[in-house]
């Protein structure tokens, strides 16, 4: 379902870039505007994947444009219209961008200068048409992605996929810390968990920068969230591997595990979940001491994980409680 998705965003964006091309040079020509075909060219470098990508390399290559004309004039003025001139402004033009991270400028403005060279003039008239030329390429990139949406459908699969990923991770910790055979029991999950992670974060991304008004981070954050907790979890694994033998206060922590799977869903705050947890820990408090080094060893690794889940449960906790309060 995502593939399709994918190729049918590829397939709507060569579109708009062919049509949008089109429309911006049969403008430029509607006004009688020399080098119409370099509008469309400039709507094509001004496509980007977002509304807010677009509008910021927007204004990046007007503030740039300023920039290459005063340059420009300068380097034509003191040294005629030659070429030794447009590569003198090529320099500077290029060590300005890229200092202030106007790169997606350089190409773009360095062929509205070339016209003055070919042209061998830097007349009102020229400016005047290389400006509407700009404006045309501009306005016409911004004009295609004012329909661009925020996909909160595709976000919910996404991190729907991330939730059943983790909880499924929670419940394979849960069988194997009462096993002393970890065979079989690898990191293989965390690999396919950063992916989908990415995959999440990658979406929440685009909604968020499709998104002019009323902004809210809650997706980025709430991958963010899981993010941490996905890190959390690969602790705890290391610690789950090194147990060897298993004291009687294994089985609490693997209940409580199979606990916190069985509360796993989006909107639970954890409150009780982290009542449970401090009641597990005082019960182990006050539990006879180890009698031995491996006992002793294997209740401090179990005291360690029960830690790194309150940390998990904490991150989840602090998370509903920040959407609540800005909510």
């Amino acid at each position: 379902m995502l593939k399709n998705t994918k190729s049918k965003d590829n397939l709507i964006k060569a579109l708009k870039i062919a049509v949008a091309a089109v429309i911006a040079i049969a403008t430029a020509n509607m006004l009688k505007l020399n080098n119409s075909v370099t509008a469309g060219i400039i709507t094509v470098l001004s496509i980007q994947n977002t509304k807010r990508e677009t509008l910021k390399t927007a204004s990046n290559r007007a503030a740039a444009f300023v920039c290459a004309l005063l340059l420009a004039a300068v380097c034509y003025k003191v040294m005629g219209f030659t070429i030794l001139a447009f590569s003198v402004y090529l320099f500077f033009f290029s060590l300005l961008c890229l200092s202030v991270h106007w790169g997606e400028a350089i190409v773009m403005n360095s062929v509205l200068m070339s016209h003055f060279l070919s042209a061998k003039s830097l007349g009102l008239d020229m400016i005047f048409n290389e400006l509407l030329l700009l404006a045309i390429g501009i306005f016409f990139g911004i004009l295609i992605n004012l329909h661009l949406r925020r996909r909160e459908e595709e976000f919910e699969i996404l991190s729907s996929i991330v939730d059943e990923e983790i909880k499924g991770i929670l419940q394979r910790m849960s069988q194997k810390l009462c096993d002393n055979d970890k065979h079989g029991y690898n990191d293989n999950c965390f690999v396919r968990l950063e992916e989908k992670i990415e995959n999440a974060k990658e979406c929440a991304l685009k909604n968020y920068n499709n998104t002019l008004r009323n902004i809210s981070a809650y997706e980025l954050d709430y991958i963010k969230m899981r993010e941490n907790q996905s890190r959390v979890l690969k602790n705890i694994y290391q610690s789950i591997i090194m147990i060897n033998n298993q004291p009687r206060q294994t089985s609490d922590i693997s209940e409580f595990l199979k606990h916190i799977v069985a509360q796993y869903h989006r909107d639970n705050d954890v409150s009780g979940l982290l009542d449970e947890l401090e009641d597990v820990l005082e019960n182990i408090k006050q539990q006879e001491l180890p009698q031995s080094r491996d006992e002793f060893e294997a209740r401090a690794v179990l005291f360690y994980i029960l830690k790194q889940l309150e940390d998990f449960l904490r991150l989840k906790n602090q998370f509903i409680i920040l959407y609540k309060v800005t909510g």
